[in-house]
């Protein structure tokens, strides 16, 4: 039986990914094609619990707890869900990945990329995202979206600054692996977009 193909979707906050990522359930159903839909933090009943915490406003943890957090989170993910799925021929959609960590806890918070590199051999060893959609969108746009939400999280709240230099990181890893990344300027017409999306999946099962 031949192993499905992890996809994840990526990007700061107010990028766009839950519209996106209806694009792509669409796509699937039309496809015929199994897939399983995850999110990171969570997807897992411990994931959850995990992710109530760390975005709960009212939480105070240090870096290093956090970053511990999500890569527990990720082991769970990985062996209850997202392993088990691919073995099995179902393809799987997560709403965030390792890139995530990357940028939020890494460019983010300061973590060194070495920490998190670390943490990343020892939880994933040489496992990885077929590929990787990074939405993207002007820092002023996300920054616009992220303020009309009504109950900010942890993540939310910051500042202009934290949030530049995520979206920093996140096209700096995608510039230095352009065969597992795909970025999408998320301020196109919706139409095109959309159309964007579904020739990247055309393409990943040609």
């Amino acid at each position: 039986m031949e192993k499905g193909k992890f996809i994840t979707l990526d990007g700061i906050d107010g990028a766009g990914k839950t519209t996106q990522l209806a694009v792509i359930r669409d796509w699937f159903e039309q496809q015929n094609l199994p897939v399983y839909f995850t999110r990171e933090p969570g997807g897992t009943i411990v994931g959850e619990k995990l992710r109530k915490i760390m975005l709960d406003k009212h939480t105070h943890i240090s870096v290093m707890t956090e970053t511990l957090l999500m890569f527990a989170a990720r082991q769970q993910h990985l062996e209850e869900i997202i392993l088990p799925n691919l073995e099995k021929g179902v393809h799987v959609v997560s709403d965030r990945f390792t890139d995530a960590t990357f940028a939020y806890q890494g460019a983010g918070r300061g973590v060194s990329l070495e920490k998190i590199e670390c943490l990343e051999r020892l939880v994933q060893e040489d496992f990885c995202p077929d590929l990787t959609i990074l939405l993207d969108v002007p820092l002023s746009v996300s920054l616009s979206r992220i303020e009309q939400t009504r109950d900010k999280d942890r993540f939310e709240q910051e500042n202009r600054a934290f949030f530049e230099r995520v979206r920093s990181a996140y096209l700096t890893r995608a510039a230095n692996a352009p065969s597992r990344y795909v970025v999408v300027n998320n301020i196109c017409d919706k139409m095109e977009v959309k159309t964007e999306i579904e020739q990247i999946l055309t393409r990943l099962f040609a």
